[in-house]
């Protein structure tokens, strides 16, 4: 996700705990699995800061595979909790659920700017909002959050394996573009790796970022200007 993070003072240990718990129980609803049919809409979605108080969230449809978007839809709501490091979903999910129940077409799967299961406790963001809509889900992030991986060779599509210390596959890391920073593509619900893996690299039309983030990147910023 866009991230917002000015100074905060250390969070509450009581809130931190609280939420810590909360993360464990939906850990035990995630489903990894493949897709039951071939999508015809895919969802990205992302979240911005207008400003220190207030949240924004995007979602965008778009037709598979041709990509032309369907609809487009945001929602935003005051901040409810500073960032807290490994509970981001707290912060910015409830926001993301609001601007989905505003969309006309029901997405097949939802590709998510952040983590899925490439998460120190295996529920980022993806994750959370897989469980939550009960809906398929992963996440492609622009930065290693935890893992161990070999970088790619510098060519398009171009894969190395993310894993924790013990060997477990946490996700892919993937060169979407020649000699650009890699993405890190994990599941988050009703989703597995290669399906996560297949749909973003049908989704690169020849930037770093798949159509489905990269458009809820882009309206993002465009719907911040109505708010002006």
């Amino acid at each position: 996700m866009a991230y917002y993070r000015p100074y905060h003072p250390p969070a509450d240990p009581i809130i931190v705990r609280d939420l810590t718990r909360q993360q464990d129980e939906l850990r035990t609803h995630v489903q990894l699995q493949p897709l039951a049919a071939e999508p015809t809409l895919v969802a990205g979605c992302d979240s911005s800061f207008p400003t220190p108080e207030t949240v924004l969230s995007v979602f965008v449809v778009l037709r598979f595979p041709s990509l032309e978007v369907v609809e487009k839809v945001y929602h935003t709501s005051p901040v409810t909790l500073p960032y807290i490091p490994g509970l981001l979903a707290f912060r910015e999910a409830p926001n993301l659920l609001l601007a989905y129940e505003k969309l006309q077409h029901r997405p097949d799967v939802i590709m998510v700017d952040g983590h899925g299961i490439a998460h120190p406790r295996r529920m980022g963001i993806a994750a959370h909002l897989g469980v939550m809509l009960n809906r398929p889900t992963f996440g492609v992030a622009k930065q290693k959050l935890t893992g161990v991986y070999q970088e790619p060779a510098l060519q398009k599509g171009s894969i190395t394996p993310l894993t924790d210390k013990s060997g477990e596959l946490l996700g892919e890391v993937i060169r979407s573009k020649d000699k650009v920073n890699p993405l890190f593509v994990s599941p988050g619900h009703l989703c597995d790796q290669a399906t996560a893996t297949r749909l973003t690299l049908a989704c690169l039309r020849g930037y770093k970022l798949p159509e489905p983030t990269r458009l809820a990147d882009h309206w993002a910023e465009e719907f911040k200007k109505e708010l002006r």
